[in-house]
């Protein structure tokens, strides 16, 4: 492949993945003004405090997604890397953009378990394609990938953790009743997460086997933000041990 051609796919790839980081924040800003936030449902992470910050204080919740995910981008971009750091600044501020310009508009329902459903669904679709397309829209996400290389949880696990504190503060602030439908927004949105990054994808996972494993996992962890395993195994010929490196992968 000569420089030129490496130039243009690197552009495609870079142009295809914006794209879908675009759409699928824009999705997240319908789900959240359109179904949600009217609602007085709320979603997990920053989003969620972003949303309650909104409806407690004198700022709009446009406002409220990019000053509290600021702290978080630049921690991450020190601790991570440039390009999931990159990609989740971008995915934010869409984000932002696309609460501010949909403010206001009209409502779908006003029931709330419609608006838990299809807000929850919609809501997945959008951050299962920001997902897959390496970039984030929550700043605890970063935090948790961070924390995962110091404590003996998953990423998952120590998100839910802080999703615990979150959706419940939902309920001193909407009512629990609010809260209890904020659950369900939020568990069809993980399950439709799932569909997208795992049901659309050809391959799940990659397993690795070099003798650099070390390197390449720091690599794949600070420029992907990807969790890494280490597996133990021995050549069958030579019976020399070997480190597998284990990534669970959701390819754009």
């Amino acid at each position: 492949m000569t420089p030129s051609q490496h130039k243009k796919e690197t552009a495609g790839k870079t142009l295809k993945r914006g794209v879908f980081l675009t759409l699928g924040a824009l999705l997240v800003a319908v789900a959240l003004e359109v179904f949600l936030v009217p609602n007085h449902i709320i979603d997990g992470g920053v989003v969620g405090v972003s949303i309650i910050s909104s409806y407690l204080f004198p700022l709009p919740l446009s406002a409220f997604l990019l000053i509290l995910n600021i702290p978080f981008l630049i921690f991450g971009y020190k601790q991570i890397g440039k390009t999931f750091t990159i990609s989740t600044l971008y995915s934010v501020s869409v984000l932002a953009l696309g609460v501010h310009f949909i403010h206001g508009s009209p409502t779908v329902t006003s029931d709330f378990l419609l608006a838990a459903v299809f807000g929850g669904i919609i809501l997945g679709l959008g951050v299962g394609l920001i997902l897959r397309y390496n970039g984030s829209l929550d700043g605890t996400e970063i935090l948790a990938i961070i924390l995962t290389r110091r404590l003996p949880f998953s990423v998952g696990e120590i998100i839910m953790f802080f999703n615990i504190f979150i959706l419940g503060s939902a309920g001193f602030v909407f009512g629990w009743d609010k809260a209890m439908y904020s659950l369900i927004a939020y568990f069809i949105a993980f399950k439709t997460i799932d569909l997208v990054l795992e049901g659309l994808d050809e391959s799940k996972a990659v397993t690795i086997i070099s003798n650099n494993a070390q390197d390449i996992a720091e690599a794949i962890m600070a420029r992907l933000g990807r969790g890494v395993t280490y597996l133990y195994g021995k050549g069958g010929f030579s019976g020399e041990e070997k480190e597998i490196l284990y990534v669970c992968r959701h390819p754009p």
